[in-house]
């Protein structure tokens, strides 16, 4: 926002959601809804897909940060047989 000199109030209005809302994703305190990136996609001409697939990229990292370290196995002869 700060490119186009928008404040998180008057970017809310132009998406049509809250400035609570695009206050609390910006913040990273919310992730990116399809909704959201729907609003987002048509504000910057840019393809929904694309801002969807920025948030998945994003929340496998987090994942991968906290990654198990309890997962046992399954035995690959018992998945093969049920194949």
């Amino acid at each position: 926002m700060k490119p186009l000199n928008l404040t998180v109030t008057e970017a809310a209005h132009m998406l049509g959601v809250s400035r609570k809302a695009l206050s609390e994703f910006v913040n990273e305190k919310a992730s990116l809804s399809p909704e959201m990136a729907l609003r987002i996609s048509k504000a910057t001409n840019t393809s929904v897909e694309s801002w969807m697939n920025m948030q998945q990229k994003l929340t496998l990292w987090y994942a991968y940060q906290h990654e198990p370290t309890n997962v046992i196995p399954f035995p690959l002869d018992a998945v093969k047989k049920r194949m």
